[in-house]
C-alpha cells in the first residue's frame, strides 16, 4: 500500500504519484498522470503496471539517453534525407550500443479508455566516466532530470529488463505501440529489453527484433504528423496544435513524452486520418528513407 510519509522520506522534494484510481480517460482534455519509479517503489509500481497492462490496448514509449556521440559517417554536410536506411541505422546502432539509457517512459491505454503513464529512472550512468554529449545532459537537467538521484536510488537496467519480460506487454498480439520520432526511442527500448546487448547488425535484424517483442502494430507520430501540412515539428508543438492537456505529476521527461505521444496518436488517428493509419505501421522516423 502506498505510504505518503515513507515516500516523502525516500524522495525528498518530489511530488507523490497520483492514486491508481485517478487514471484518466484517453481523450485530449485530460492530462495523463505520470508515476515516477525509483528503486524503492519499483516492485509496487510493477505490480500496478501488470494489473493495468492486463486491460491494455495501446502502449506509447519514450526513452531519454545522453545524446549522440557518433555521426552517420557521411560528413558534416551530408543531407540526412539522402542517406540509406542502412546508413541511418548504422549511426543509431553505434550510439545506442555505446551509450546508456537514462529514463524509460511507458504510457498505457486500456480497452475501456483509461490511461496511466510510468517513468522509470535508471541508475548506472556516470557523466564522469560514461560517454555522453554534454549539451544533451544539460538539456535534460534543465527539464528536471536529477542524475545524482538516478545514481543514488535509480532502477538498475537489469531489474527493469527482467520486469518488462513479465509485465504482460511484450510479445502480445493485437497491442498497438506508439512513439514519436522513434528510431532512437525504439532502439534504446530494445537495448533495455535485451539486457544491454548490442543491437542487431542491420535494419532487417532490428525490425525483426521489434516484430518479435512489440508485434506488427508500431506507429510513429512524427511520420503521421509530417503528412499534415499544418502540423509543426516537435512532439510538444504537435500537442499544442492539437490541444492536448499536459501530463500530470511530471517535469516533462520520458513519462510525459510517452503520454503525449499516445494522446497525439489517438487524436490524429480518429480526428485527422479517420482510423486509416495502416500506411504508417512499422515506419520509424529516423531510419527508413523518406
Amino acid at each position: 500500500m502506498f505510504n505518503p510519509a515513507a515516500y516523502a522520506v525516500q524522495h525528498p522534494g518530489a511530488m507523490p504519484p497520483p492514486p491508481f484510481h485517478l487514471a484518466v480517460p484517453l481523450v485530449p482534455q485530460f492530462g495523463v498522470p505520470v508515476r515516477s519509479v525509483w528503486g524503492a517503489n519499483f516492485d509496487a509500481e510493477m505490480v500496478a503496471l501488470r494489473g493495468f497492462a492486463a486491460r491494455a490496448s495501446s502502449v506509447a514509449f519514450a526513452v531519454h539517453y545522453p545524446g549522440v556521440v557518433h555521426g552517420h559517417g557521411g560528413g558534416a554536410t551530408t543531407d540526412h534525407n539522402t542517406l540509406t536506411a542502412e546508413q541511418r541505422y548504422a549511426a543509431v546502432k553505434a550510439n545506442v550500443d555505446a551509450l546508456k539509457p537514462l529514463q524509460v517512459g511507458l504510457a498505457v491505454g486500456t480497452r475501456d479508455g483509461l490511461c496511466l503513464a510510468w517513468e522509470f529512472n535508471l541508475r548506472g550512468f556516470d557523466p564522469a566516466t560514461d560517454p555522453h554529449a554534454p549539451g544533451s545532459i544539460e538539456y535534460l537537467a534543465s527539464r528536471g532530470m536529477d542524475l545524482d538521484a538516478h545514481r543514488a536510488r535509480g532502477v538498475p537496467m537489469a531489474r527493469l529488463t527482467y520486469a518488462l519480460h513479465r509485465c504482460g506487454l511484450l510479445r502480445r498480439p493485437g497491442l498497438t505501440w506508439v512513439t514519436y520520432a522513434g528510431a532512437y526511442h525504439a532502439a534504446y527500448l530494445l537495448k533495455v529489453i535485451g539486457g544491454g546487448l548490442p543491437l542487431p547488425g542491420d535494419v532487417a535484424g532490428f525490425l525483426a527484433a521489434m516484430q518479435r517483442f512489440l508485434g506488427g502494430d508500431v506507429y510513429d507520430v512524427a511520420r503521421m504528423a509530417s503528412d499534415c501540412p499544418y502540423m509543426p515539428v516537435g512532439l510538444e508543438r504537435v500537442a499544442a496544435t492539437i490541444g492536448l492537456a499536459s501530463p500530470q505529476c511530471s517535469p516533462g521527461l520520458a513519462g510525459a513524452g510517452a503520454a503525449i505521444a499516445l494522446h497525439a496518436f489517438m487524436s490524429l488517428m480518429f480526428n485527422v486520418f479517420m482510423g486509416d493509419v495502416n500506411r504508417y505501421r512499422g515506419l520509424l522516423h529516423g531510419i527508413q528513407a523518406t
